[in-house]
């Protein structure tokens, strides 16, 4: 990284790094860091896609691979386990052997496993195709947003690329169904695996000559106890929240998984108090912006994601839409995201992160309760797309004031750490909301028919609205207080210039 890339970099006190330029300098988009944005940009949102395209495609799946409907589901669960288990680890290993060169072999992984997802021919060698596309997406996802944070100084500049990158993932996510529909539809499910091949090549050739390596000057240890406790305990949490959501919170499948999961990461913790290199230090978890930054992205995503999949019920189940349909739908609620990403870096420089954390999440609290409303006919369209158009903008400006919150303040040896704890967040509150509002959803119907349906979803979004203002609270209480890692920090309020 040039001296002329990384110029401007403060701290979160607002006071300069050292060997960095004075508060005020002039941050601007260099035709190489443009570059650097466009190929990370690329690679992140093929990854958001990936969380999302199959769902459509599922029963076609099924139907011409052979697999049960009770396994169906681990079509989904397989990937979700290794993306959300592996990502702290991943993000360590990126900062111990370099970033660009674990994002590059996962890329090489995940094109590989896309490759044979799409050419297997039994129910084996597709789980075993998204096992690997999962573990690639650990590596990639963390790696590749330290390669955004170390390339990117922190600032107006920094908070513009998290904004991007941002909002190109949610949009990923409702693209994702979208395109996953017209390929099953157009061609075969087998191209939701194959699209992901000429990326994964594209981004693989360019990568090398425009992303420089980035590593610390001295290899850090690797915590080995630590890595092996945080990895098992994340996968028993995540298999327990999958199987919670299939066969219900009071079930042995569930609760087992659960509550070891609970006890490897108790251990993870004292491991890490002992550990004289520490995977996760408990200095970093001591700062506020870290832990409650952390805190208020879990429940953004997991609120959001899990919203989607109530209103695809609702859009199926009450007023009777195609999945393509329903799929289609929600490209308003991809154009709030896109709208919220791209503000959001101003909205920041104007009142804050914290703020904008706040501010978010009012929008998406009041827009989410406004789906209270809904009723059984499609006359109340007007209403789910005005109300989702709102929340993705207030999402998305809570994601993005969650990333530059999580990872500022923090020296460059440590940003794999952090967009390692941030990427695991993402995953994990992706893989818990969907069980979590199911369990709701399911427990409040009553009866039968499409009023019934419509009256167990209402409650379900209550909860969720209820959740988002308690995230709202949490950011309201906790991130305040003098700057340091044991007070918490104020984030700055930068002036944002020109990418141009």
């Amino acid at each position: 990284m040039s001296t002329a890339d990384t110029a401007g970099t403060t701290d979160i006190t607002g006071a300069c790094a050292p060997g960095t330029a004075r508060p005020g300098t002039a941050q601007r988009l260099t035709p190489r860091l443009l570059l650097v944005l466009v190929v990370l940009l690329a690679a992140q949102f093929m990854l958001a896609v990936d969380f999302s395209i199959l769902n459509v495609a599922l029963p076609v799946i099924g139907e011409g691979l052979g697999f049960s409907l009770a396994y169906l589901q681990w079509i989904a669960t397989a990937f979700a386990l290794c993306a959300a288990g592996f990502t702290l680890l991943f993000g360590r290993l990126a900062d111990v052997f370099g970033r660009r060169r674990i994002f590059l072999g996962g890329l090489v992984v995940l094109g590989a496993a896309s490759l044979v997802g799409g050419l297997a021919q039994s129910p084996e060698a597709l789980i075993v195709a998204r096992v690997f596309q999962g573990l690639a997406t650990a590596a990639v996802t963390p790696a590749g947003l330290s390669l955004l944070t170390t390339s990117f100084p922190e600032g107006p500049l920094r908070e513009r690329a998290l904004g991007l990158n941002g909002a190109l993932m949610s949009a990923g996510f409702t693209t994702g169904a979208i395109l996953g529909g017209l390929l099953t539809d157009l061609l075969s499910w087998r191209w939701a695996f194959f699209i992901n091949v000429p990326v994964a090549a594209l981004v693989l050739v360019t990568a090398p000559i425009v992303i420089k390596e980035s590593r610390p000057d001295s290899r850090p240890r690797l915590d080995v106890p630590g890595a092996v406790s945080v990895t098992l305990g994340l996968l028993a949490v995540v298999f327990g929240l999958t199987q919670a959501g299939e066969h219900g919170w009071d079930t042995a499948g569930a609760l087992i998984p659960l509550a070891v999961g609970g006890l490897l990461l108790v251990v993870f913790h004292l491991v890490e108090l002992r550990a004289p290199a520490p995977l996760v230090p408990p200095a970093v978890l001591g700062r506020r912006t870290v832990a409650w930054g952390n805190i208020a992205g879990l429940i953004a995503f997991l609120t959001e994601t899990s919203l989607v999949f109530l209103l695809t019920l609702y859009l199926q189940n009450v007023l009777g839409f195609s999945p393509l349909a329903a799929g289609l739908s929600f490209g308003v609620l991809g154009l709030g995201t896109v709208l919220g990403g791209s503000i959001a870096p101003r909205v920041i420089g104007g009142i804050g992160a914290r703020a904008t954390l706040i501010a978010g999440g009012l929008v998406q609290a009041v827009s989410t309760a406004a789906l209270l409303g809904l009723g059984d006919d499609r006359s109340w369209m007007w209403l789910l797309l005005a109300a989702t158009f709102a929340g993705g903008v207030g999402n998305m400006l809570v994601i993005v004031g969650f990333m530059v919150t999580a990872t500022s303040g923090l020296p460059d040896h440590e940003q794999g750490l952090a967009t390692g704890l941030a990427t695991m967040t993402q995953q994990i509150g992706i893989t818990m909301g969907t069980p979590i509002m199911s369990a709701i959803a399911t427990s409040a119907i009553a009866g039968t028919g499409a009023a019934a349906v419509l009256g167990g979803l209402k409650a379900a979004i209550a909860v969720n609205a209820a959740v988002v203002l308690l995230g709202v609270l949490t950011s309201l209480v906790f991130l305040r207080g003098p700057a340091g890692p044991a007070g918490g920090a104020r984030l700055p309020r930068s002036n944002p210039e020109p990418m141009d």
